[in-house]
């Protein structure tokens, strides 16, 4: 949505627009249509986007799924028979942030949802870049949208992604401690970790150990309890085409600028686990490879159809 002003009708209008409500249950039992309810616990948090491969989740250790793609009222069901809350995701412009009736409006619009829905919360996705001076607007939809959810559905959950690290990650300089005290917990979005290359453009890990562990402890320096601090894991990498490969295996890749940045991960492309372990196994010309400074994974194969050499 381009970020020009709309007046209140029209907003009510999209906020309004046609989304899958629910008038009754749709669960065998109808207990299950009630809010999940529980002390704090240690999450593990699926995001699900499609398909119905959450029949093959290990339910024994699944709290939470978020459904960033179309509503399954399937999912819902078992979900809560396994005592596993399902939440909304959540996002907005930013440039709305300034506009306290739009965010009014979206914040009812989203609990209104969830409660037709039989969800028990939200997932903040807000990954726009947003300047330090218009980080406490952010802070505020976020306490406005956690109160609103905890008097509406009482045990609901209501968290937010963030990035890797709290340094103003893809020009993203939100008030991450006031979020953090804002809200139920943290997402910490541990991937796509070269979205700004400022050095060598060559291909990295996704999710390299010493970045990742980087990014927790510069959380656990601004106060934040490690309890509210959930570690996002990836389940893809990136392929990476190789404009020049080094004897010690440095890739040269192509130079794709992001957020100021001169290079990105934008010069590869996301790969599924499961493709990565098939072209690992079928077409590498190097075997599982293993780099010390990220200590993360990689290998090298040639493309059969353009002869390019890959990094994975």
């Amino acid at each position: 949505m381009d970020s020009f002003w709309l007046p209140v009708s029209i907003i009510l209008s999209i906020l309004s627009s046609p989304v899958f409500s629910l008038t009754t249950c749709p669960c065998s039992d109808s207990s299950l249509c009630n809010p999940v309810s529980s002390p704090p616990r240690k999450e593990v948090l699926v995001f699900q986007r499609r398909g119905t491969l959450w029949k093959s989740y290990d339910w024994s250790i699944v709290t939470t799924v978020a459904m960033f793609g179309q509503y399954d009222p399937d999912l819902m069901c078992y979900a809560h028979s396994k005592g596993a809350r399902v939440v909304l995701k959540g996002d907005l412009p930013v440039a709305r942030l300034t506009n306290s009736t739009y965010t009014k409006l979206w914040i009812k619009q989203q609990v209104k949802l969830a409660q037709d829905q039989f969800m028990d919360g939200i997932n903040i996705d807000i990954e726009e870049a947003l300047p330090k001076s218009e980080a406490p607007l952010l802070t505020k939809l976020i306490s406005d949208t956690s109160k609103a959810f905890h008097e509406a559905i009482p045990g609901s959950q209501v968290s937010t992604d963030v990035m890797y690290s709290p340094n103003c990650i893809n020009e993203c300089c939100f008030d991450y401690k006031g979020i953090a005290d804002a809200c139920d917990f943290l997402m910490l979005m541990s991937y796509d970790e070269q979205s700004q290359i400022y050095g060598d453009c060559i291909a990295m890990a996704n999710s390299p150990y010493n970045k990742t562990a980087k990014g927790v402890t510069e959380y656990l320096k601004l106060g934040i309890s490690p309890d509210k601090l959930v570690l996002g894991v990836p389940w893809y990498g990136y392929d990476y085409t190789c404009l020049h490969l080094t004897q010690d295996r440095v890739c040269s890749i192509a130079k794709v600028p992001f957020r100021g940045a001169p290079c990105s991960d934008a010069g590869g492309k996301q790969v599924a686990y499961f493709v990565i372990q098939e072209i690992l196994a079928a077409n590498s010309t190097t075997g599982r490879l293993w780099n010390s400074t990220y200590e993360a994974p990689y290998f090298q194969y040639k493309n059969t159809e353009t002869g390019r050499r890959h990094q994975m």
